[in-house]
């Protein structure tokens, strides 16, 4: 049966050329996206044989980027970024311009326009999320302070190069370049455009702080108590897709920052690990896309055509990129080892370049050479990067033992930011602590459940109903409807039956016969201590126990149990002296 199917032929190539190539640049030492860049390069229009749908492919690497960013923003708080803001934004505001006005004269040096120039510094000034993320990842860097400030620092760089991609069609005329097609009438005025732009972004960012955190988790948990996995997954999804694509269609702002402000927002919940681990795989699969995407569009005769340009290029990315970082790391007061960490990760440029070329060369700002060289110069130092990151991981060995003293003193500003971060890691800590403990009590008190599988207990956790009793308080009344199960938590209670009195003590459950049967309740049930219940109400009651059929039977078996019990005991002759 014949198809036309360029997603599915694209997809397919990319995975197993990525993986095949992969794998052979792991065997040669080498960096896997080595061999997912060498995969993009081959299915490329350049190569013979096979040639995928680049427009296709630069749509699925953006989703991997929207997922990656979903990822960072579900590990990093909002917290994160007010803590890193005294290094990151000064710090990235220093770069953006001193690279960009490097690339200014780099641009004059071959006769290019101030414009174009513009839009080549600019797209040599940020560096890729998706190649940060791994450098740090690798390292197990992303949870420490420098990897912090890294991620820190390339957000507000996202976050400039939205207002550039913003600003670009506005200033082209001015700059050498056309306006953009389609666009009638006079364009607003600058002034007017710039304000708009911080209107939008700071419309987003509020809503994203303030009312993201109230809906989003609510809406997590409503999800996570059907108990559904394929449901729960969907809904991270459609949230870090739909966020993602809303705050680009109606705030203007980038897919990748909607996508990491979704996850800082999700990361409020306390099913944040679900999501993180559920979100994963695709996490992964689709940063491959990323790669392989970038390969495609490499136009290799550029290194013959314009040596000189891309390693000039080159050498902006990797030499120039990073001693401004670790300069402007060290004048702020913070330790070397966090300048090279930040300088080594940063040096090297990623999808915002390509964007940013693309729209310099619809413009008519930035020559076709001038897109080659900055695709060229993404590709190698993509490459080069994990050589990079060694290399400066090295050398801040190498200084610690030469000049051991600079590690431990003079670093004011660090010892404070360190202080934040162990504040807000203790929260984020007792936060999985205290959910941990939920886990186990919940085993430990009820061995009922103790063979349940984890991700079973926590939904089990959020089915509960907390309630509590003061001593005397009448928990159950004898002939009303049973419309949920106790279990009792802390304290004591009494089933008062015809006969006797029953004392039930923290472990046990009771409200389970009225519960099966649909009947009346048979007993009073009075606590006779501070009493601490979880209430499974009967629709939750009978859809987890409807996955969980076994527990059901257990249920249902003791309540046959204690149904005959009470029935023994109604029959048994009252003995001398005892109260019938």
């Amino acid at each position: 049966m014949h198809h036309d199917v360029p997603l599915i032929a694209t997809i397919a190539v990319s995975f197993g050329f990525a993986a095949i190539l992969g794998y052979l640049a792991d065997r040669l030492q080498l960096p896997p996206l080595v061999g997912y860049l060498l995969a993009g390069i081959l299915m490329g229009p350049i190569t013979p044989g096979f040639v995928a749908d680049t427009g296709l492919a630069s749509q699925l690497a953006e989703i991997g980027v929207i997922l990656l960013m979903f990822g960072v923003g579900l590990h990093f708080s909002a917290r994160d970024l007010l803590a890193v803001r005294g290094v990151a934004i000064p710090g990235a505001i220093a770069q953006i311009l001193i690279a960009t006005l490097l690339g200014v004269g780099l641009a004059e040096w071959w006769g290019w326009s101030l414009g174009a120039g513009i839009v080549f510094g600019l797209s040599l000034s940020v560096a890729s999320t998706v190649v940060l993320l791994k450098a740090l990842e690798e390292r197990n860097l992303v949870n420490a302070a420098s990897g912090r400030v890294a991620v820190g620092w390339l957000i507000v760089e996202d976050l400039a190069m939205v207002l550039a991609l913003v600003l670009l069609p506005a200033l082209a005329e001015l700059l050498g370049g056309h306006a953009p097609s389609g666009a009638h009438g006079a364009a607003m005025p600058l002034p007017l455009t710039i304000a708009l732009t911080l209107l939008q972004v700071g419309a987003f960012a509020a809503m994203a702080i303030f009312l993201g955190p109230k809906v989003v988790p609510w809406l997590l948990i409503r999800v996570a108590r059907t108990g559904s996995r394929e449901l729960f997954t969907l809904t991270v999804l459609a949230l870090a897709l739909g966020i993602a694509f809303g705050s680009a269609q109606i705030f203007g702002v980038s897919f990748a920052l909607g996508a990491f402000f979704a996850g800082v927002v999700m990361s409020e919940s306390s099913l944040s690990h679900r999501a993180a681990a559920d979100s994963l795989p695709l996490q992964n699969a689709f940063s491959v896309l990323f790669f392989v995407s970038v390969g495609m569009l490499f136009d290799p005769s550029i290194i013959v055509r314009q040596p000189l340009g891309v390693l000039s290029a080159l050498l902006l990315i990797i030499v120039g990129k990073g001693i401004i970082s670790f300069v402007v790391v060290t004048l702020l007061r913070y330790p070397i080892g966090m300048g090279l960490t930040v300088a080594g990760g940063l040096a090297q440029i990623g999808e915002f370049s390509f964007i940013l070329a693309g729209l310099g060369v619809t413009l008519g700002l930035l020559p076709t050479d001038g897109q080659d060289i900055i695709l060229a110069s993404a590709i190698i130092s993509i490459t080069l990067n994990p050589i990079v990151c060694a290399g400066a991981e090295a050398l801040h060995g190498y200084i610690q033992r030469r000049w051991p003293q600079s590690a431990r003193h003079g670093h004011a500003n660090f010892d404070i930011l360190n202080d934040e971060l162990d504040k807000i890691r203790a929260i984020t800590e007792a936060r999985e602590h205290q959910h941990q403990l939920e886990m186990r009590e919940l085993s430990e008190t009820f061995p009922l459940f103790a063979n349940v599988d984890e991700n079973s207990q926590e939904e089990l956790l959020l089915l509960f109903r907390p309630k509590s009793a003061l001593p005397g308080e009448r928990v159950m009344r004898k002939g009303d409807r049973g419309g949920g199960m106790y279990f009792l938590s802390a304290g004591a209670v009494e089933v008062q039956l015809p006969d006797d009195a029953i004392r039930l003590e923290p472990g046990a459950f009771f409200g389970e016969m009225a519960l099966l049967s649909g009947g009346r309740r048979n007993a009073d049930v009075v606590a006779v201590d501070f009493c601490h219940f979880f209430v499974l109400e009967r629709r939750d009651f009978n859809m987890f126990t409807a996955k969980h059929p076994a527990l059901r039977q257990m249920v249902s078996e003791m309540a046959r149990e204690r149904t005959e019990m009470n029935v023994m005991r109604q029959k048994r002759v009252p003995s001398p002296g005892v109260a019938s």
